[in-house]
């Protein structure tokens, strides 16, 4: 069995510089080719990487078709813009390769199940690019939630991501493009939010959803927020913007205490990943009225960005095992497209000024 999976990364776009470190620093992982529609431009890229970030052979520099009919390459990392991901995410698998893909997957989820079914037809592994998955963290954050002490029975999970992204992003960046990325900042930041519900949940369905559109450009969502209701009487909140300055917080209670994870998506730059848990008392003893915090602090041994054990190193080295394994995994396809349902829902709700919508089951 090989030791190491050969990427690819079909597209030079900016995030794909994180995911160019990650593949250098995985052990069983090393890039073979970068694509772009102009070789010119990836052999650019490619340079600019190698000063700070080198291979011991630069990836070759070549067009989207052929990296994807190259021999040398086991996998593709899909970074281009979710409005036309849909062709190239098929073509790879068709191409027998594995598809690692950034999120939002696709513009609905009749895309993604498009992406899907040419993934399962192929027998090629698919996943989509929520690094914090893949951290070290989450697996603790599991246990504490699970443990019937901490947080006792769950009632409510709230999440917000957004960042402030200025005039010039509004005018020329691609996330507020109708064409190419239509979902906005819904896609962009409101996926996580969404995942991170649903990890909570055991990635349990919603029974019902609404949504609100609270700004938007062009008919792309700037803003958003949105409330997930499932059988038992939990539910959820979410908020996601491109008009209020940066946070990516995650709060978790149910009846007996709550967990407050202050940077669930991108841990805050360090070599810890922390949450705390907190089982206040209110004390009234005659005049006296306090309210009293009790606080743990749990914590992973887990740089934050551009290290052997950061999130998104852990991720290709995942993605790496399987395919190297040669068995895919469909649970990360089906995570996925559960998350894409629930924001089509999302969606929809707010197209009908937040009408309460039955979510569809996967």
């Amino acid at each position: 069995m090989a030791s190491q999976c050969r990427w690819g990364i079909l597209g030079a776009a900016n995030i794909a510089r994180k995911n160019w470190k990650a593949i250098r620093l995985a052990e069983n992982a090393t890039l073979a080719a970068v694509a772009s529609r102009e070789p010119a431009r990836a052999k650019e890229w490619v340079d600019a990487n190698q000063i700070e970030c080198p291979f011991p052979t630069a990836p070759a520099a070549v067009t989207y078709d052929e990296l994807l009919k190259s021999p040398d390459v086991d996998a593709v990392y899909v970074p281009l813009p979710t409005g036309v991901r849909r062709e190239w995410v098929v073509k790879a698998a068709r191409a027998g390769k594995h598809v690692l893909c950034e999120k939002p997957c696709g513009p609905d989820a009749g895309e993604l199940r498009a992406m899907l079914d040419a993934c399962q037809a192929n027998n090629v592994q698919f996943m989509d690019g929520v690094m914090f998955m893949h951290g070290k963290r989450l697996p603790l954050l599991r246990r504490t939630i699970d443990d019937g002490e901490t947080v006792g029975q769950l009632r409510r999970i709230a999440t917000q991501f957004t960042f402030a992204a200025g005039d010039d992003f509004l005018k020329n960046n691609i996330r507020v493009s109708t064409a190419l990325e239509p979902l906005g900042a819904l896609g962009d930041l409101g996926w996580y939010n969404l995942r991170f519900s649903l990890f909570v949940m055991k990635y349990r369905m919603p029974a019902k959803v609404s949504g609100r559109l609270l700004a938007e450009h062009q008919g792309v969502p700037l803003e958003f927020s949105g409330e997930l209701f499932w059988d038992g009487g939990v539910s959820a909140s979410f908020y996601c913007s491109f008009n209020t300055e940066l946070q990516q917080w995650a709060h978790v209670s149910g009846t007996k205490g709550s967990i407050a994870v202050q940077d669930f998506v991108l841990p805050y730059y360090g070599c810890e990943a922390a949450f705390v848990a907190d089982r206040p008392v209110f004390n009234v003893q005659g005049t006296r009225y306090h309210w009293e915090s009790h606080p743990k602090r749990f914590a992973v041994t887990e740089y934050s960005d551009g290290a052997p054990d950061a999130q998104e190193t852990n991720m290709i080295r995942t993605f790496s095992g399987l395919v190297l394994g040669g068995t895919p995994d469909p649970t990360w396809g089906e995570i996925a497209l559960k998350t894409q349902v629930v924001m089509d829902t999302c969606l929809a709700s707010a197209r009908q000024g937040g009408a309460t919508l039955a979510c569809p089951s996967v």
